[in-house]
């Protein structure tokens, strides 16, 4: 098995990745927009993807947040509320918020699982800072670090129930970031001290089974590399100072926030640290590429992905989707009155 997670193409396995991806073994995969039709494209997905495998417990995941990071979308699937919405709750009502998060990351749970999908790249953990950059903005849990964490362990919870594994995000911290590191690489100069606020969250959810690195320079832990990259920053900070002892990927390989080609990223990710390299967008070119320079997963990062993956399926009898959204619709609400 090869420590990546590739994209798809398209909404079906063209021949070359069904050969190449039963080659290549890669820990799993990420689902986008463009491979997304109906309920039924979707699943017929997931399961060739378990079938070439032969793996039931195949990491298939997904970037459904709500608001405006969704590829899941209506009119087949409803529309979900962005992270501010529970922040705002929390002001006036902190039980009814994180009950709200929670029944919102259940119903998620709910419509990515009859498909097939069993990751969810959420809760964000970036603990917002004024006069940062609007890419993390409205879909953060709030500028409070430990309503952060508070309404993070709902989320959790809520994708649990529903038989989903969650991912939190973005380890040590993307609150500060004053440009979007999709574009270019955000560099923070924060000193240790004020950096205790962004890992607060994390140190508290250290528990969860899955997170997911930042493309970002931190210059009081390592000046000359982003977090992803950084053995310092992964060993010392996130593996160390927080303690978080789950499967560990990157962000995705593409930002423009990392040099280099795609391939030696990869490579420098899981140099770093990194268990699992991201790679979401499904060019052939490059995902050979990565194939063949990667080694294979060790056993330790094998170790944590089968124990984050045994969290997957359990979905336990309860609320059925539109009772969940009904419960959040009406909790929300009272932020309105």
């Amino acid at each position: 098995m090869k420590p990546v997670i590739f994209g798809l193409s398209g909404e079906t396995l063209t021949a070359d990745e069904r050969a190449f991806f039963g080659d290549a073994q890669p820990a799993g995969y990420i689902l986008f927009r463009r491979n997304i039709a109906d309920r039924a494209q979707v699943r017929a997905l997931t399961d060739d993807l378990r079938a070439l495998h032969g793996r039931d417990d195949l990491l298939i995941m997904i970037d459904q947040e709500g608001g405006r990071v969704a590829r899941m979308q209506p009119p087949v699937w409803p529309q979900f509320p962005c992270g501010e919405a529970f922040d705002r709750l929390y002001e006036i009502a902190p039980s009814s918020a994180i009950a709200a998060a929670r029944a919102n990351a259940h119903a998620i749970a709910l419509t990515l699982a009859e498909v097939g999908i069993n990751v969810d790249a959420l809760p964000l953990l970036d603990v917002r800072q004024d006069g940062a950059s609007d890419i993390m903005g409205d879909r953060t849990l709030g500028a409070e670090p430990m309503r952060v964490a508070a309404l993070g362990r709902a989320i959790l919870n809520g994708l649990e129930l529903g038989g989903v594994v969650g991912i939190v995000k973005h380890m040590p911290g993307h609150g500060r970031a004053l440009v979007d590191s999709h574009q270019a690489l955000p560099i923070v100069t924060a000193d240790d001290y004020a950096l205790e606020t962004d890992i607060a969250p994390f140190r508290a959810l250290k528990d969860a089974a899955i997170g997911m690195t930042a493309h970002i320079v931190y210059t009081a832990w390592d000046a000359d590399r982003a977090a992803s990259l950084s053995p310092t920053v992964i060993g010392d900070i996130i593996r160390g100072r927080i303690g978080f002892d789950g499967l560990l990927m990157s962000d995705d390989l593409d930002m423009k926030a990392l040099e280099g080609d795609v391939p030696a990223r990869a490579a420098g990710v899981i140099a770093a640290g990194c268990d699992i390299a991201l790679n979401c967008w499904g060019r052939m070119d490059e995902m050979t590429g990565i194939a063949g320079i990667l080694p294979d997963i060790t056993p330790q990062a094998r170790a944590r992905l089968d124990r984050a993956m045994a969290g997957a399926g359990g979905a336990v009898d309860g609320p059925s989707l539109d009772e969940l959204l009904a419960t959040r619709d009406t909790l929300l609400d009272l932020a309105t009155a």
